[in-house]
């Protein structure tokens, strides 16, 4: 199969047929994010639609110099934060685990693995932007500079929201009586492995 670049390329020349490999690519992680941060599996299979949409109408902006992943990723965020707005959903994330808990195969082991009680209540406090943080640093180990790029913000203060969220997770989940997530332990770090390559300058 082609690389991404390559049909993204392809795309922007009229190619509308090598748009379908780039949604086959990353139709599942972008669910997943929806899922997790919309709480709703109906909701996110619209949104995941629409992302798609969106993404092929705006192809033409996109610049190779950030990686299409990031790109997609920041159209994602704010689709997701607009449909929050808009729906009101934040009143209603304490079904997101709920939600979360229908996908399958290998996010199974990562849904055993963080969605114990204490962290579930934690995550229940998080707002719009520390779920969006906690997930794309957490579970999918994103760069900071790739989240900042998503976010808009530089990775200096990218790294301290983070840290604050972090601090905020294990302070809820000793509250509710659970035991520290290794992942969260070291200050301002998250995980040390960033499998993502693609380094945004």
């Amino acid at each position: 199969m082609e690389s991404i670049e390559v049909c993204v390329r392809r795309v922007k020349a009229g190619e509308v047929d090598s748009f379908e490999p780039i949604v086959e690519t990353y139709k599942r992680q972008i669910y997943i994010y929806c899922c997790r941060m919309l709480g709703c599996k109906e909701d996110a299979q619209d949104a995941v639609q629409e992302i798609f949409i969106k993404a092929f109408t705006k192809i033409h902006m996109y610049e190779e110099k950030v990686s299409f992943s990031a790109w997609l990723y920041k159209i994602a965020y704010h689709h997701c934060l607009n449909l929050l707005r808009k729906r009101k959903v934040r009143m209603h994330f304490n079904h997101v685990l709920k939600s979360a808990a229908m996908v399958e195969s290998v996010e199974a082991t990562l849904e055993r693995k963080w969605f114990s009680e204490p962290l579930e209540y934690a995550m229940k406090k998080l707002s719009a932007e520390e779920r969006h943080l906690l997930i794309l640093r957490v579970f999918e180990e994103r760069p900071f500079a790739e989240l900042a790029l998503i976010l808009g913000k530089n990775t200096a203060a990218v790294k301290k929201k983070y840290g604050r969220m972090r601090d905020k997770v294990m302070k809820l989940i000793k509250e509710k009586g659970g035991r520290d997530h290794e992942e969260f332990r070291t200050p301002g770090t998250g995980p040390t492995t960033e499998k993502h390559g693609d380094t945004i300058h």
